[in-house]
């Protein structure tokens, strides 16, 4: 019963992170019933990661540039650049396909370096550097274009946004299931459990545990079956996205980044409380600039992901990407000040944009009426941070 009862003061604690995984399965099954199940299809499944991708890319640096107590409106200029200058490299120049990449990277790099400037050591503040990037990064789109789009691209820049890992191994009428596919997912699960199990006994023999067993154990089992379950529906399509191997390496690595290293915790301290971050020794300039070449860069890769889904480069791509990634971050349970955020809450974020984009889609939804409920949405979330910060507040005093 005490465990019990611990496991429920536990929740109420951590009520904004734990409540968006809740709404996340709620609007799932809501849109499982309300599609007859047309939501959870194999091929379904597949496209909402592939379709979404680009923004789960951008909203993890989003999250990170929104922890440290900034903003960044110009991410989806910057991928509609980096699309266009592969399109001249690739396509027009008919470089190698993979040199096209690497420029675009490096462009993309540089842009983020560019505006990290501004805002680390010249002072001026994020928003209206990035509104300026914006615009910039849109008008160099355009002037690269020549205001016309570039297509077709190589077969294998095009694999990177809208290719899979392995093809089908076998007729679906003999096995659902792609093997490769399924191993993936396995020993993914497996590595979570590994490494879960292995951090909470660290935590334990530390006296770090604050997490009740019941719910650690929950959490766990509910994550692991989640992975399985994604497998088997990706199995049952087209195998493995690229995109999604992709996706998995950033999510593991930005997380290591900014749970268990130096920079992470400055990150945090910086958007806490910067004058303290400052005193206490942290080069705060020097992390907020890189927090904006990082930024830079997974925008570059968002655009490459993006224009080779397409097979397209165009003077619109990238329209309101941003404003989707701040969403995504937000809704995840980044906080508007700063200091607070995940990079598994803004992927969840982005997941609850990309079933909601989804789900409306397959119900016949217009786009204006989706633009309306996905605003409401994220006011809904952050007036829910707000409440759950005022009542938090009330208790301790």
């Amino acid at each position: 019963m005490a465990t019990f009862t611990d496991a429920i003061e536990f929740l109420t604690s951590r009520l904004r992170q734990i409540g968006i995984f809740i709404a996340l399965i709620v609007i799932v099954i809501l849109f499982q019933l309300l599609t007859e199940g047309r939501l959870l299809t194999p091929g379904n499944v597949s496209n909402i990661i592939v379709q979404n991708s680009y923004i789960l890319i951008l909203a993890i640096g989003m999250v990170m540039i929104i922890i440290a107590g900034h903003i960044d409106l110009s991410v989806g200029s910057i991928a509609a650049f980096v699309g266009a200058v592969t399109g001249v490299i690739a396509v027009d120049w008919g470089l190698p396909w993979f040199v096209a990449i690497l420029v675009g990277m490096l462009v993309g790099a540089i842009a983020g370096a560019l505006q990290g400037f501004w805002v680390a050591f010249v002072g001026i503040p994020a928003f209206i550097v990035t509104l300026a990037g914006m615009l910039m990064f849109r008008g160099l789109t355009q002037i690269t274009l020549g205001n016309t789009q570039i297509t077709p691209f190589p077969t294998e820049y095009r694999q990177l946004g809208g290719g899979f890992l392995f093809p089908q191994l076998f007729p679906a009428a003999t096995s659902p299931l792609e093997w490769i596919t399924v191993g993936l997912g396995v020993l993914a699960a497996l590595m979570l459990v590994v490494g879960q199990l292995r951090g909470r006994s660290k935590r334990v023999a530390n006296n770090l545990e604050d997490e009740p067993a019941a719910w650690f154990y929950t959490k766990l089992v509910f994550g692991a079956g989640l992975i399985l379950g994604i497998t088997y529906l990706l199995a049952s399509a087209r195998g493995t996205p690229i995109v999604l191997i992709v996706l998995a390496a950033l999510v593991v690595i930005y997380s290591a980044v900014m749970n268990r290293s130096v920079f992470g915790r400055h990150v945090y301290a910086i958007g806490g409380n910067l004058n303290a971050a400052k005193l206490s020794g942290i080069k705060t300039q020097w992390v907020t600039f890189w927090l904006f070449v990082n930024m830079g860069t997974l925008a570059a890769l968002a655009g490459v992901v993006f224009t080779g889904r397409l097979n397209s480069a165009g003077p619109g791509a990238g329209n309101l990407f941003e404003l989707d990634a701040i969403a995504a971050a937000f809704i995840g349970g980044a906080a508007v000040q700063g200091g607070v955020g995940t990079v598994i809450g803004a992927i969840t974020g982005g997941l609850i944009m990309g079933v909601l984009n989804n789900g409306m889609s397959l119900l016949g939804i217009g786009t204006d009426y989706q633009q309306y409920i996905k605003g409401l949405v994220l006011l809904l979330a952050v007036a829910f941070d707000v409440f759950n910060k005022r009542r938090t507040s009330r208790v301790r005093k």
